[in-house]
């Protein structure tokens, strides 16, 4: 029972460094007036959007390692978690999102979440006996 906690804090774990980076990142790019406040929707320029693509996936990455090498067994099953949870969550972004920016820029977030994610699992090395 206790490993299926430290799963499940895993998984979120890699979820939740990804979305507060993000958040965090957008934050700090429209206080230094770089990216449009929250309440000018749909003002994204291709621009903006490639370089939130670029750090968004960089993020990824970073959740799928996070969630590795937090998990206390199977990493890349607990990888797999996040990339669906993630894949999911795009395809809802591609959903909602639909009007608010041009349309590969949620897609290309749906289509490469679970790849990402996977790939920042694979970044953590396995655990190599002391001798």
């Amino acid at each position: 029972m206790k490993n299926i906690f430290k799963s499940i804090g895993a998984v979120l774990a890699g979820f939740a460094a990804v979305a507060f980076l993000s958040i965090g990142t957008d934050t700090i790019l429209e206080m230094l007036g770089i990216f449009p406040a929250p309440t000018e929707v749909g003002l994204f320029v291709t621009w903006m959007l490639v370089l939130a693509f670029i750090y968004r996936s960089i993020y990824a990455v970073v959740g799928g390692y996070v969630t590795a090498r937090l998990a206390p067994n199977y990493p890349m099953r607990h990888v797999v978690a996040l990339g669906v949870l993630g894949t999911i969550g795009g395809i809802a972004g591609v959903v909602v999102g639909w009007d608010l920016s041009q349309h590969w820029y949620p897609i290309a977030l749906a289509v490469t979440a679970f790849p990402l994610v996977w790939f920042g699992g694979k970044l953590k090395k396995p655990r190599q006996p002391i001798l």
